[in-house]
C-alpha cells in the first residue's frame, strides 16, 4: 500500500465503547455493535490505511484512531423524497389562500 503523506486531510475511526458496554436501554442489536467515532483532520505523520495514527482537526484538537479514508468525500444529503409531503404542502397552501389560515 502507498503511504499517505503528512498533512493530507483524512478520516479516522475510533472505538468509543466496545460491544456489550453500551447503555442498558439500547436495543440488543445495538448492544452488540461497538460505538464508533469518525473524525476528519490532517494526518500528522506519513501512514497507510489501517494504521493507528494521530490527526489534527480543523479546530486544533489532536486525536488518535485508525486511518480509514484519505481525502474523504462529503456524503450528507436530505434522504429520500417523501411524496406525502408534497400533498401536505399543497393542503397548507390552499388553507392559507382560503383566508381561514390568516394568509395574505
Amino acid at each position: 500500500m502507498e503511504k499517505i503523506p503528512q498533512g493530507t486531510y483524512v478520516e479516522i475511526t475510533k472505538e468509543v465503547l466496545p460491544k456489550g458496554e453500551r447503555a442498558p436501554q439500547v436495543p440488543s442489536d445495538t448492544q452488540n455493535t461497538p460505538l464508533l467515532l469518525k473524525v476528519k483532520g490532517f494526518l500528522q505523520t506519513p501512514s497507510i490505511v489501517g494504521e493507528e495514527v494521530e490527526i489534527k482537526t480543523v479546530l486544533g484538537r489532536k486525536i488518535t484512531g485508525v486511518l480509514t479514508n484519505p481525502n474523504p468525500r462529503y456524503t450528507h444529503d436530505f434522504g429520500d423524497v417523501v411524496p406525502q409531503l408534497f400533498k401536505v404542502r399543497e393542503s397548507i397552501k390552499n388553507f392559507m389562500k382560503s383566508g381561514d389560515g390568516h394568509g395574505q
